[in-house]
Formats: C-alpha cells, sequence, structure tokens
C-alpha cells in the first residue's frame, strides 16, 4: 500500500461494588498514595471502597514532599518503582497485579536528563529516553520517536497479562493517575467512573477534525474506527469538521485544538475525550493550552494528554480505535493504553476500571453461607451463568482474602473442535489441535483462510480473538459476499468453541479514497506543474499551472495550484475530486487530494503529477486514490470465544493452608474472550482446625469515628501462650505486640487517612497455630462544627462532596432525636435551612452516614 507523505511539526508553536469488570477489578489494582498528602491518602481510600481493592494492595509512598509535577528518574525509581515492585514480591502479589492507580498528588512527570516521561508511561513499560536530535536548534529532541518506545499492546486485542509490551524492562502495569484541581475533583471523577460500569450508553462519539492543520491529523484514523465499529453494530462515531467543543452528553470526542472550551455536562459516566496537542498534560502548572483537566471537569472519566513537546506524531496521540475497544467491553484503561503505540510522553488520568460496556453474569456459591464453619478439607462449587450465548466464562480463578491462590479450571478450545467457514460458496474447514488457546486458534485459522484466497477472493487477518476479514476483489460489492460460520464438538467429547460472523455480507465501506501529493523546491521562471486526473469512465481532466514570475516561493506556487485545482469546472461532478488540507512552508507544498464519491470503486480514478525543471513531485506517475486502501475495501468479522455459558465446578479447598478464623472466600470467572470480563461470587466463612480464637473490638465503638479522636483496636486470645498479636488494615501491617494473650493497639488514625478501614489481627500462639479474627470496619471522618445563621435560620458545617449527612431533631433533650432530612454533599460545604416554623422550638444534630 502506498504510504502517505506527512508533514510532523511541533505543536507548541504551530498552528467492593458491582459482580463484573472488564480486564480486571479491584483484585488486580494497587492503589499507589503519596502518605504526605492528605488528598492523595484520602481519594486513595475512597478508591479502595468503592472498587473493592483489598487492604493489602495499597502502598504507601513515604518519603515525596517536593509536589505533585516533577521528580528525577532517580527519585522516581527510589521512592515509588522499586519499592512497589517490592511490595510485590513481599506481599505475594505478583501473578495478580496489572493496573496500578495513582491517587493525586504523585508526580506526574518523570525527568531524566534531557528526556521527559510521564509517570504512568514510566510504570507502564520503563523510562525511555529520546533518540539525539540531529540538529537541536531546528527540532527539540523530544521530536522524536526512539524505536523502544513502541507498544506491543497497542492494537492486540489481547488481554494484557498475554501481551504485555515486549518493550518493558522492569515493569509492565496498566497506569493511570486519578487526579484534579482538588480532592472533590478526584472524587467526582472516580464517582462518574464507577457509575459507568455496565450503563450500555447510547450517546454521541464525535470525530472531529478541526481547521487546525498540525492538530487535526486524527482524521486519517477516523475512517477505520467508524468502519468497524458499524460493522460490529456498535455507536458508530460521527465524523464532523468543525472546531466547536460546545456539545452535551457526548460518550466521547477525539478533536485537535491547542484551546477550547468544553460545558459542564459535556460527557456520560464513562467517556473518553481528549485534544491532539503539546501540552495537555500540563495538568497542575502554567499552560497557555487547555489541559487534560477539562474533559474530566465536563464529564469524561478518562483523558490523555502529553507531558513534554511531542510534535504531532499520530503514534504518541490516542488512536480513535479506543471507542471502538471500550464498546468491545475493555476497560478505560485497556482500551487506552490498546490505542497508544509510543505512550512514553503521555499522561492518562481517569478511572481505570470503567467500562460502560461490560457484560457482568451471574454468580453463586451453592450451598455455601457467609458465616459457614470449614474444616479440614472442604468441597466447594462456585457457579456462573454467562450474561449471553456470546460470552461464555473460559477459567475460573479463587482468591482468599483478596489474593490470588489457584486457576480451579481452565476450559480452552477443546482439540478436535471444528470449524468451517463458508465464504462466496468456498468452505474451508478448520480443527483446532492440541494445546491450541483461543488466541492461537484465531491465528490458525486466519491461515487456513488465506491459503484460499485465490478462490475466496479475501483477506484474513487474526487481531486477538477475531478475524478481520477484507475483501478483494473490486468488482463484487460487500453485501455480494456472503459468509457463514459454525462450530462443531468434531472429534472431541463436546463443544468448547464458538465462532460468529459479524454479518451474513460484508460491509462496504462509507470512505472516501484519498491521495497524498508532495511538491518540492521553487519554481523558476517557465517551471510548470500539470495534474491529470483520469476519472474511472476513462475521462481525463488536466489543470496545468506555468511560473511566469522571477523568485516565485513554493508556498505561494503550490497554494495557486491548489486553488486552480478545486476551481476546475470538470473536476465538480460525482466523479471528481478536490484537493483539501494544505500545508506549505519554504521548502514544500503538500495536499491531499480526494475522490468526490464514497467507497473503493472511486478510488481508482488516478492522478497524475509532472512538474519540470527543479520542481519535485510525489507520486509522479498514475496513482489511484488509494493511499487508505485497507478502509476502503469491504470488510467483515470472525468473532472466537472459548468456554461454557453454565459453569459450576466442583472443587477441594484445604483449609488447613490458612489460619483458623475468618476468611473471605471469591471465585472469578472470567468471560472467554480476549476482554476477560470478570464475574464474582464472595462468601466469608470461619475455618477451624485447632482450638486457637479470639475477639476483635473497637474503642469507640460504631462505624463514624473522628480522625483526631483516639482509636483503640482490643485483641483478646483464649489462650495465654500467645505469641505474637499483629493488627492489619488499609495498605498491610500497623502494629504488633508479642507475648501477651490481649492487646489493647492504638490505631495510627492519621496515617490511614479519612475513609473506611478494614480491621483484622493475626494471633500466633507458641505452638505455631494461627487465627485470623473477623473484620471490623470503622470509617474515620473529619470532625465537624455546625453553626447557625439567621434570615432565615441556616445550619452550615464541612462536607465531604458525594457523603450524605442526616440532620437529626428534637423539641425536647430529654426525648430521642429523629432524623428529619437527609442530605447528600455536592461540594466542601453543606447549608440547610431550618424550616420557619421549626427555628427557635427546636434541637439539631448532624449525623454522617
Amino acid at each position: 500500500m502506498r504510504q502517505l507523505v506527512r508533514i510532523l511539526l511541533p505543536l507548541s508553536f504551530c498552528f467492593w461494588g458491582a459482580t463484573a469488570w472488564a480486564g480486571g477489578s479491584g483484585l488486580n489494582v494497587v492503589v499507589v498514595v503519596n502518605q504526605n498528602s492528605t488528598n492523595s491518602v484520602q481519594l486513595g481510600n475512597d478508591y479502595c471502597e468503592r472498587r473493592g481493592v483489598p487492604p493489602q494492595n495499597l502502598f504507601r509512598m513515604r518519603n515525596w514532599t517536593q509536589g505533585p509535577v516533577n521528580w528525577n528518574f532517580s527519585d522516581f525509581v527510589a521512592d515509588l518503582r522499586d519499592p512497589l515492585l517490592a511490595m510485590l514480591v513481599a506481599r505475594n502479589l505478583t501473578n495478580q497485579i496489572s493496573l496500578i492507580l495513582l491517587s493525586m498528588d504523585v508526580p506526574y512527570r518523570v525527568v531524566n536528563g534531557s528526556s521527559f516521561n510521564s509517570t504512568t508511561s514510566a510504570l507502564f513499560y520503563g523510562f525511555k529516553p529520546d533518540d539525539p536530535s540531529p540538529d537541536p536548534n531546528v527540532m527539540p529532541d523530544s521530536c522524536t520517536l526512539p524505536d523502544l518506545s513502541s507498544n506491543s499492546y497497542c492494537y492486540s486485542e489481547l488481554p494484557f497479562t498475554l501481551a504485555r509490551p515486549n518493550t518493558a524492562t522492569t515493569n509492565e502495569f496498566l497506569v493511570m493517575m486519578l487526579t484534579g484541581a482538588n480532592l472533590a475533583d478526584g472524587q467526582r471523577l472516580l464517582a462518574r467512573g464507577v457509575a459507568s460500569d455496565s450503563s450500555f450508553p447510547t450517546q454521541t462519539i464525535y470525530l472531529e477534525k478541526t481547521s487546525d492543520w498540525a492538530r487535526n491529523v486524527r482524521f486519517l484514523e477516523f475512517d477505520n474506527t467508524v468502519f468497524e465499529s458499524g460493522l460490529s453494530g456498535f455507536n458508530t462515531p460521527i465524523r464532523i469538521e468543525s472546531n466547536s467543543t460546545s456539545f452535551t452528553d457526548l460518550l466521547g470526542l477525539s478533536t485537535g485544538l491547542a484551546n477550547l472550551s468544553l460545558p459542564n455536562n459535556a460527557f456520560v459516566p464513562g467517556a473518553i475525550g481528549d485534544s491532539l496537542t503539546s501540552y495537555a498534560g500540563y495538568i497542575l502548572e502554567n499552560n497557555d493550552q487547555t489541559s487534560l483537566l477539562a474533559f474530566l471537569n465536563a464529564g469524561a472519566s478518562g483523558s490523555y494528554g502529553t507531558i513534554i513537546e511531542p510534535c504531532n506524531y499520530l503514534q504518541k496521540f490516542p488512536d480513535p480505535i479506543v471507542y471502538f475497544y471500550q464498546q468491545r467491553g475493555f476497560s478505560l484503561a485497556e482500551a487506552y493504553y490498546q490505542s497508544l503505540l509510543n505512550p512514553y510522553q503521555g499522561l492518562l488520568v481517569g478511572e481505570p476500571l470503567a467500562a460502560p460496556f461490560a457484560r457482568p453474569g451471574t454468580a453463586d456459591w451453592s450451598s455455601l453461607t457467609n458465616g459457614t464453619t470449614l474444616a479440614g478439607t472442604a468441597s466447594l462449587t462456585p457457579s456462573f451463568v454467562a450474561a449471553t450465548q456470546g460470552s461464555p466464562f473460559d477459567h475460573v480463578d479463587l482468591f482468599v482474602d483478596g489474593t490470588f491462590v489457584q486457576t480451579l479450571t481452565n476450559i480452552p478450545p477443546m482439540a478436535g473442535n471444528q470449524l468451517q467457514v463458508t465464504i462466496n460458496g468456498n468452505t474451508i474447514d478448520y480443527q483446532i489441535p492440541v494445546g491450541a488457546t483461543l488466541w492461537s486458534v484465531t491465528a490458525g485459522l486466519a491461515s487456513a483462510l488465506n491459503a484460499h484466497t485465490t478462490t475466496t477472493r479475501v483477506q484474513a487477518s487474526p487481531i486477538g480473538d477475531r478475524i478481520q476479514l477484507q475483501g478483494l476483489d473490486i468488482t463484487n460489492a460487500g453485501n455480494a459476499v456472503l459468509v457463514s460460520a459454525n462450530a462443531s464438538a468434531g472429534t472431541a467429547s463436546r463443544l468448547t468453541t464458538q465462532l460468529t460472523p459479524a454479518r451474513d455480507a460484508f460491509l462496504d465501506s462509507i470512505a472516501i479514497g484519498y491521495l497524498g501529493v508532495l511538491i518540492t523546491n521553487s519554481p523558476g521562471v517557465g517551471d510548470y506543474l500539470r495534474f491529470t486526473f483520469a476519472k474511472t469512465n476513462g475521462t481525463q481532466v488536466t489543470v496545468a499551472l506555468t511560473n511566469t514570475t522571477p523568485g516565485m516561493s513554493i508556498a505561494t506556487f503550490g497554494q495557486t495550484f491548489f486553488n486552480q485545482i478545486n476551481s476546475s469546472p470538470a473536476l465538480q461532478s460525482a466523479d471528481g475530486c478536490y484537493a483539501a488540507d494544505l500545508y506549505v512552508d519554504s521548502t514544500l507544498a503538500y495536499f491531499m487530494v480526494y475522490a468526490r464519491s464514497p467507497g473503493w470503486a472511486a478510488a481508482q480514478a488516478t492522478v497524475t503529477l509532472t512538474a519540470s525543471g527543479n520542481l519535485g513531485v510525489l507520486p509522479p506517475g498514475p496513482s489511484p486514490l488509494e493511499d487508505n486502501l485497507s478502509d476502503l475495501r469491504p470488510r467483515n468479522h470472525l468473532l472466537l470465544n472459548s468456554g461454557l455459558t453454565n459453569l459450576a465446578f466442583p472443587f477441594q479447598l484445604d483449609t488447613t493452608r490458612w489460619p483458623d478464623g475468618s476468611h473471605e472466600l471469591t471465585a472469578v470467572a472470567y468471560e472467554g474472550s480476549s476482554v476477560q470480563t470478570q464475574t464474582r461470587v464472595s462468601r466469608t466463612v470461619r475455618f477451624q482446625n485447632a482450638g486457637l480464637s479470639a475477639t476483635i473490638n473497637s474503642s469507640p465503638s460504631g462505624t463514624n469515628v473522628p480522625l483526631e479522636a483516639p482509636l483503640q483496636v482490643r485483641i483478646s486470645a483464649n489462650t495465654s501462650n500467645v505469641a505474637r498479636i499483629e493488627l492489619f488494615s488499609t495498605g498491610g501491617s500497623i502494629a504488633v505486640v508479642s507475648n501477651q494473650p490481649t492487646a489493647a493497639l492504638q490505631v495510627p488514625s492519621t496515617m490511614l487517612g479519612l475513609g473506611l478501614h478494614p480491621f483484622y489481627a493475626l494471633v500466633s500462639d507458641t505452638a505455631g497455630n494461627q487465627y485470623q479474627t473477623e473484620i471490623i470496619w470503622v470509617r474515620l471522618v473529619p470532625s465537624f462544627r455546625i453553626t447557625i445563621t439567621t434570615s432565615p435560620p441556616t445550619l452550615s458545617w464541612p462536607a465531604i462532596p458525594g457523603r450524605q449527612y442526616d440532620i437529626l431533631s428534637t423539641t425536647n433533650l430529654f426525648t430521642p432525636f429523629q432524623v428529619v432530612d437527609s442530605v447528600t454533599a455536592t461540594n466542601s460545604l453543606i447549608l440547610w435551612t431550618i424550616p420557619g416554623s421549626e427555628a427557635l422550638t427546636s434541637f439539631y444534630q448532624v449525623r454522617l452516614q
């Protein structure tokens, strides 16, 4: 395929909740908090609560005090990367964690000499130094595209655990930052992400081509996104040409503007929005461009921006195919990283687990209820039912107390299953071999189909768990290319493979063919350019321009030639063409020639450029308008998955592997596709294999305890021969005592921070027996003073955005207070007007729910 000529320019001076999560859940997340920022700690605690992150999955970054913008590579390594990796090993989480959430006030730019990476990318696949610039006076060092900055996970449509970037060095994680200009912004961002789960929004996605030449370059990728989405029956993005961003209720927006404004309700929960510009990643510093926070403040759940001048390399910005991935069911973090080929200079901010198109199944745990006592080897049977026939489960994992233990069952495509595809009347059979995976079957079937390309006139390309089919016969319209597919058990004992075409016939493209044209050098007097356009009916139209002016610049000559093509009457009809997207400078003129009608057939018109003298032209010979050939050919998809839609799996659990006492058992089933949506079911049970036991309680008791109040947790064992009592909460161990059967341990409330915290203890006796107490939950809340004002009488108090407060009243202090109203805080201060008839006769209390 002919390569499109592009001009690269610096842009700065150029114009515990739901039961299913796509590609991960709180079990697979480590939350990083900056212990020296109360906002970071509180937001991290909120995330753990809202997403069911186990307490051992919180990492406290203890030594950073120098602000949330920049840090040196050595500080990044010493304060975050290496301690985080060590924590994963120490807590037995290396086989479990695929996603890192950076809670606000963690620096977002890593500086290493003259190279700059975002912190999210440096944790994603390691720090990537820029290539040396051949001429730093002309082009900034950051305007390069280092080979080692390529992200092999991009476009893979594979589970991240199977497609970690091959350029990674010491670490590979999906990393996003949850932040905002203040804590309330971060909390709203979290709330909207959680609210989006499985909401299946139908709002509009706009792919906006702006008049900003340097920043609108993503329009080259729009057609592929529209084609793939429409073919899959998704909410098809709409291409528009505009500089406006005054939209409301959008599911997505890809634009290219240095400065923009968005209304507060521009996006629905789960939306993705970003602009291709230089400094959208300058989120908490002086910036003469609009930062990515504008998209988040307008309601988006995720956005992206670069933290240094990147130039307008498409590879450094999200491909709009991100919306196709999201609608497949991938989480926001997965969708974004799969759309970023070279993300090393880019900052990703948002709620990484947001998954508006995840398809949750249902789950139960047969005959196992909360509080059941188990001893010895227990027989257990979790059961799962898929959301649809097209989303079976292919494996089940067991977690105990939030830590991965083992895979209980694995149901890949079974050897001997028979797949059959019929295209244009040609039938191709494929038998699944021994040891196959879903993804090897996809590649094998695509290879089998390509062995018959000469008869089917169709090319097959494996992409993760699907096969993209492209028609190769331009004389055959897409709706005439019929496809059927089926799977059977074949020689296997059962069928565990599904194969489905997206459509019964191929879909024709609505893309418009184009050709990039480049003219170089300045013309002398008498030099000419000739543009010959051969229509598909054989008619030729010629536009010619001869220079008669000494000292004519290539910019002026190219602009005149461009205008002359567009003013030619013979090119105005539906079988003609037009020129657009002009760029000129002192050495060249570049523009694109478009067919005036969509589709592959219209793109068969050809352009021939000829020039004289000093002028150079590309391409010179007859060239069809097929720079976007893959977007012009008819397409279809074959979709593969594996597993069973109804799955009940009995297994034996040796309870002696864990301490006696309270434990949470969680079985997680995964959708048998690349999306790997999780469905999970949990039970809190008690193991009892020895005589040791213990109790736990807190003082003061109750759900809400002021952060400033002394908080003790008391543990009492049922024996005197106790060797050790260790208290755990959010982030791991918080206190230890030795050689005493009871303990009253002071809780470091300030370290834990505001939010909901679990407390449990591990008691060990001198014989080596251990007992894990039940979990008690305490919410550390801020102390607040209620004030009253008159005219009208009003109560006011500082509040936590998103939390509910009860107002209680009584007319007699010797009678109980009763709830008279409940208010959910929308900002950091609540004002509640006292009903006029009660102002002088009642007493009031306020209670945090």
